[in-house]
């Protein structure tokens, strides 16, 4: 590791500490040169899977759009941000974990529904409208089905 003061390549690590939950690992280190100490982070650098559209083109995972989609739908109602980056982590979380290069967006569709659904029914049906493409009062009341149904479920 370089040092950040003097560009010496000669540096001694004092301190490590791990954080599993982040998978970050924290370094603590001294310059033999300068003497001076800094902190370094370490953590592991995975790849998000490509996104495959439905018109079979390919793009790269844009984690704004994705919290952009969420807060747009989420518009003046009661979620907290911190609430819309914990969704979306889990849904990068879930992405990575299958392991593939590609994946469709329908299912990353379907994740951030069921994330809206926890977050809030009103967000959910608002994105359910666009993302199902609804087209008459039928498909709402259809999602408000789902919505009240699996309020049922969980009690």
């Amino acid at each position: 590791m370089r040092c950040p003061f003097c560009q010496s390549e000669d540096t001694q690590v004092v301190d490590t500490r791990s954080n599993p939950e982040a998978n970050i690992i924290r370094r603590r280190r001294r310059c033999v040169k300068c003497d001076r100490r800094f902190t370094t982070y370490e953590r592991v650098d995975l790849k998000m899977p490509r996104l495959v559209k439905k018109d079979g083109s390919r793009t790269d995972f844009d984690r704004e759009k994705l919290v952009s989609s969420m807060r747009l739908a989420l518009r003046k109602r009661p979620v907290a941000t911190e609430a819309v980056d914990a969704a979306v982590d889990r849904i990068e979380e879930k992405l990575r974990s299958l392991g593939e290069r590609e994946i469709p967006t329908s299912r990353v569709g379907d994740l951030v529904m069921r994330e809206l659904a926890r977050l809030d029914k009103i967000a959910y049906i608002r994105f359910a409208s666009v993302y199902r493409s609804f087209e008459t009062p039928e498909d709402f009341r259809e999602a408000l089905q789902e919505v009240a149904k699996g309020k049922k479920r969980r009690r």
